[in-house]
């Protein structure tokens, strides 16, 4: 069977997205990663938040082999994935006002912790306002968007803000508008998103400046290791004891 030309193209795409978020975001995912090593080496913890498909990228840092303990999923009901019924109410709930501060209210985030926010657009009420009302709590907030957005699109907020105006710290997709790297003729709709693929890895990327700093610093970084290597279920048995009172994807 010949290759596709098509997914030959997408690779194309996305790697040159990777290469551009990794010399073009370098500056902000240092940052990112020392806010989150200060977070760690003073007691706080780590929450991530993502709606809707931007909730792959924040699940892909929670309870991960190689990832940090401490990272903790900041669960909105009804807009974590497509698992609701219907799949259109996820983003209807992203449009609600008010939904952002009951979640913060009812979680067990606190000042000095950790929220990173995950929204390709940023335009959203629900983005928008977890991470207002997570700094008005004291939390450092790290967002992860496209800032094109918030360029060529308007907020759904009534602030008319995006979500990369209330974070203390803020990563680029550079995903364009529309989330959709290929066409083709006789294919009416773009297709081929990205988005997935980089935010993870910004994500990732993150958490490895985080690690590398914590180690400059003679901390040794919580992290995970797979259960499924031998001695992992004792590692991760130690780990999630010794931080017990920072990791609330346990409980």
């Amino acid at each position: 069977m010949s290759e596709s030309k098509l997914a030959g193209q997408f690779f194309d795409a996305a790697i040159g997205l990777l290469q551009r978020v990794r010399d073009e975001e370098s500056p902000s995912i240092a940052a990112a990663g020392t806010a989150v090593a200060d977070t760690v080496a003073a007691g706080g913890r780590l929450f991530a938040f993502g709606a809707g498909h931007s909730s792959l990228a924040a699940q892909d840092v929670v309870y991960r082999a190689g990832g940090l303990a401490l990272m903790n999923l900041l669960a909105v009901p009804g807009v974590v994935g497509v698992d609701v019924m219907p799949a259109t109410l996820g983003s209807a709930l992203e449009r609600v006002d008010g939904l952002a501060g009951a979640v913060l209210d009812s979680s067990p985030a606190r000042a000095g912790d950790l929220l990173v926010i995950i929204s390709l657009s940023g335009r959203n009420a629900l983005p928008v306002e977890m991470a207002m009302n997570a700094r008005a709590l004291g939390l450092t907030v790290i967002g992860v968007t496209s800032v094109a957005y918030a360029q060529e699109t308007e907020s759904r907020h009534a602030s008319g803000t995006f979500l990369k105006d209330h974070c203390d710290i803020v990563l680029d997709s550079h995903i364009a508008v529309g989330d959709a790297e290929l066409t083709h003729p006789g294919i009416e709709a773009p297709f081929a998103p990205a988005s997935t693929v980089v935010t993870s890895a910004l994500m990732q990327a993150t958490m490895a400046a985080a690690a590398e700093q914590l180690a400059d610093r003679g901390i040794e970084p919580p992290l995970l290791r797979s259960g499924n290597v031998d001695g992992g279920h004792e590692w991760n048995g130690r780990v999630m004891s010794e931080y017990a009172d920072r990791i609330f994807f346990r409980h």
